[in-house]
C-alpha cells in the first residue's frame, strides 16, 4: 500500500508545490473522473440548468480547481465532488418524482403573456426586459407579442413563446 500512495505522490504530487508534469497529470486525472462522474450519474445532470444546476455546478468546478492547482488534497477533493454529484442526483430524483420538491429546487414556470394579456408586473418582478422578451419572440419566427398566444419564463430561464 505504500508503494502505491508513493507512485501516487510521485505522479500527482502534494500540496501547492507542483511541477508542470504533475499539473498535467492532475489535469488528465480531474477530466477523466469528471467525465465517468457525469457519465455514471446520468446526462440530465445539468441539462436543465435549474437553480440546482447552477449552484452544483459552481461548487463542482470550484472544487475540482483547487484539485488541479493543488490547494486541495486531491482525493479528498475527488471524494466531495463525488458526494455532491451524489445529491444532485438524489435531490434530481426528488423533484421528479414529487412536484412540492420541484417547485422548492427548481421553481415553477411564470406566465408573462397569455391570451392578448400582458402581466407587466409579473414581467418585471423575475427582470425580464423588453429587448429580453422581443429575442424570445424573434426565435420562435414572431415579431409582435400579438403574434403569440403564450409566454413563459421557465424555471431555468429560458422564455417560450407559444404561437396563436
Amino acid at each position: 500500500m505504500e508503494g502505491i500512495a508513493t507512485t501516487c505522490a510521485s505522479i500527482f504530487g502534494n500540496g501547492k508545490d507542483l511541477s508542470v508534469a504533475q499539473e498535467c497529470a492532475r489535469a488528465v486525472l480531474v477530466l477523466a473522473y469528471g467525465l465517468l462522474a457525469v457519465r455514471v450519474v446520468g446526462r440530465r445532470i445539468f441539462g436543465k440548468w435549474s437553480a440546482l444546476d447552477i449552484v452544483v455546478s459552481i461548487v463542482i468546478g470550484s472544487n475540482l480547481s483547487r484539485a488541479l492547482t493543488g490547494s486541495a488534497p486531491l482525493l479528498g477533493t475527488l471524494a466531495a465532488t463525488t458526494v455532491f454529484l451524489l445529491l444532485h442526483w438524489l435531490l434530481a430524483h426528488l423533484a421528479a418524482r414529487f412536484p412540492a420538491m420541484s417547485r422548492l429546487l427548481e421553481g415553477q414556470a411564470i406566465t408573462i403573456f397569455k391570451e392578448g394579456k400582458a402581466d407587466q408586473g409579473a414581467r418585471l418582478r423575475h427582470s425580464v426586459s423588453e429587448a429580453d422578451l422581443d429575442e424570445a419572440l424573434r426565435r420562435s419566427g414572431m415579431s409582435s407579442v400579438n403574434d403569440a398566444r403564450q409566454v413563459t419564463l421557465e424555471p431555468s430561464g429560458k422564455i417560450t413563446v407559444l404561437k396563436r
